[in-house]
């Protein structure tokens, strides 16, 4: 609607006076203002209808793991799928404020509601079956890929530059590892890795959502700044024309992510289940593929990627050895059997995040 007000102010001389004000909106800044605004008013608004009807159809909620920390047996009950109020709230900020036209939302788009498809049907067979076990993760996995590869295969053939298939090195600006074709491969890794780590941090309440939103924020910056030809030149990172529209989208999840914490602040009185952790994760990897900057997710990211590498060794180490690295697995986990309360995790792995985040777009300049 926008673009299209704008095209008749420029035709009809009636609608010049209002040429100025509708100019903002080719802005990617105020979009994706408009966007975060939007975003955290739908959730705000509609969240607490979706809670309650949410509550009413899952009847027992989210089922609690027995052999978890006790303090988590006191969550019975509470409703999840939260992930369904996050995804509303971003679906409808992209798209009032993003460039219909613009291929790269639509693809990182689509991922994300896929991964979130896939993890609306995963709780939905632990609601309904009260286990902590959804459907088999090797056809979870396989559904994953198979997005993944798609989403990979249209963002090669978009961009039709040869640098489209290879991997850039953070702080060395004229190093690149050419992938070929195989880059395909190696950037659904990048986003069923992401989608997967996220879920695995979600495991307290505001755990995952926080660190997802410090991450988006600054994937925000990298997108706007790899789709403007003139910071891209300055910063001698990889232009991608067109991937600045995906700011917009990280800040549709900025203000949808604001709004779901203010539920699920503890006590939480929703989880993000893997319809939400699987989306958003998966979202940060189709954005890092699309900006081609990869690498510096896995430090942007690095919580995620500590809590999945946590996992990862304490079942090697199990079935090789007989033993466990940590006390339980993912690693937030461990530090509650360790004695640390539940904010005292929560807010420290926050911090990490932030630092993690600073330390990850650092690698912009320093080249």
């Amino acid at each position: 609607m926008f673009y299209w007000l704008i095209e008749l102010s420029n035709t009809f001389p009636g609608f010049g006076a209002f040429r100025t004000v509708l100019n903002v909106f080719r802005y990617i800044t105020f979009r994706t203002g408009g966007a975060i605004v939007t975003g955290a008013l739908f959730v705000f608004l509609f969240g607490p209808w979706i809670i309650d009807h949410l509550r009413i159809r899952q009847g027992k909620g989210q089922p609690i793991r027995t052999d978890g920390p006790q303090s988590h047996l006191a969550k019975k009950g509470t409703p999840t799928m939260g992930g369904l109020m996050i995804l509303s709230g971003l679906t409808v900020g992209t798209v009032l404020w993003a460039n219909p036209l613009n291929p790269y939302v639509w693809i990182v788009l689509a991922v994300t509601l896929g991964f979130g498809f896939v993890g609306f049907y995963d709780d939905y067979l632990k609601v309904t079956k009260q286990t902590t076990t959804g459907f088999g993760s090797k056809l979870r996995l396989l559904i994953e890929a198979v997005i993944a590869l798609v989403a990979c295969y249209a963002l090669v053939r978009l961009n039709r530059d040869p640098a489209s298939t290879a991997l850039t090195i953070p702080f060395l600006k004229d190093t690149v590892l050419h992938f070929g074709w195989f880059f395909v491969v190696f950037g659904a890794f990048v986003i069923v890795g992401s989608g997967n780590a996220v879920n695995l941090t979600d495991g307290l309440d505001g755990l995952a959502i926080v660190p997802v939103m410090i991450a988006t924020a600054s994937f925000a910056m990298i997108a706007y700044l790899t789709g403007n030809l003139v910071f891209a030149d300055y910063l001698q990172i990889k232009y991608v024309a067109g991937t600045g529209e995906l700011a917009v989208l990280c800040g549709a999840l900025l203000g949808a992510g604001l709004g779901f914490l203010w539920f699920n602040a503890p006590p939480a009185s929703i989880f993000m289940g893997d319809t939400g952790s699987l989306a958003l994760g998966g979202m940060l990897g189709a954005i890092a593929v699309a900006v081609k900057h990869e690498i510096v997710l896995a430090v942007i990211g690095g919580l995620f990627v500590l809590e999945a590498v946590s996992v990862i060794v304490q079942v090697v180490s199990f079935k090789l050895t007989g033993k466990r690295v940590f006390r339980m697995a993912p690693i937030h986990h461990h530090f509650e059997q360790k004695g640390w309360t539940e904010p005292q995790i929560v807010i420290r792995f926050w911090i990490i995040s932030v630092m993690l985040a600073l330390a990850g777009l650092s690698t912009l300049k320093l080249r």
